[in-house]
């Protein structure tokens, strides 16, 4: 396995040091997508595929009285984001849990707001995993993507040949998959080669047959 594959599930000691350099080098395109979200201090919020944790730490500096909880299927990013938020972990703010985003043990209509960044790119059927985070939402909850690469250019090829697994949307695909899921208003933006999406679950919460939060 190459380096560059530890970007799609980190494992051993290439895994663990491919987390943190994403920590870093995906900084700048978090920050700027992380302007699009809109929650509240007290949102709940889920990170999807979250890597490294830095993003978690993040959304629980944007929501400083909210509840941020991390998925992720690397047991090596699981533990690299436990670590980043021992904090947060101690005091019930926050949880990352093992897990496929595909199939998701968290309660329906629970999150206020679900992001991802860096990670549609690797996830299995990704209309199933467009459902299952539709499912997880509360109506009127959001979901944010966040890619460093929109599939504008050739160069996006260079990385889907270096990369066993690797898929890179445009946005246009992206949109009429999270349409077919159930999203409305799918609000698109762009800069550099950056892009960021934002949709929204429609309908009103209803408290009738919910199941308890993980």
């Amino acid at each position: 396995m190459s380096f560059f594959e530890n970007t799609r599930k980190p494992v051993g000691l290439g895994g663990k040091i491919m987390v943190a350099m994403m920590n870093v080098g995906h900084s700048a395109v978090a920050r700027w997508g992380l302007q699009f979200l809109n929650a509240a201090p007290d949102a709940k919020v889920l990170d999807c595929g979250c890597g490294g944790g830095a993003n978690i730490k993040r959304l629980l500096k944007k929501c400083p009285q909210g509840i941020v909880k991390g998925i992720d299927y690397s047991p090596v990013s699981v533990e690299k984001s436990q670590k980043v938020n021992e904090a947060a972990i101690a005091e019930g703010r926050c949880a990352v849990l093992q897990g496929s985003v595909a199939n998701m043990i968290f309660a329906d209509d629970w999150f206020d707001a679900v992001t991802a960044f860096e990670t549609v790119y690797f996830w299995p059927d990704l209309p199933r995993c467009f459902r299952e985070v539709y499912r997880v939402l509360k109506p009127g909850g959001t979901l944010l993507i966040c890619n460093e690469s929109n599939g504008d250019t050739d160069k996006d090829k260079k990385w889907t040949e270096i990369i066993g697994g690797m898929t890179i949307y445009k946005d246009a695909e992206l949109k009429t998959y999270l349409e077919q899921a159930g999203f409305h208003d799918v609000q698109i933006h762009k800069k550099k080669s950056w892009l960021c999406i934002t949709a929204w679950k429609g309908g009103r919460q209803s408290d009738e047959g919910q199941r308890a939060p993980i």
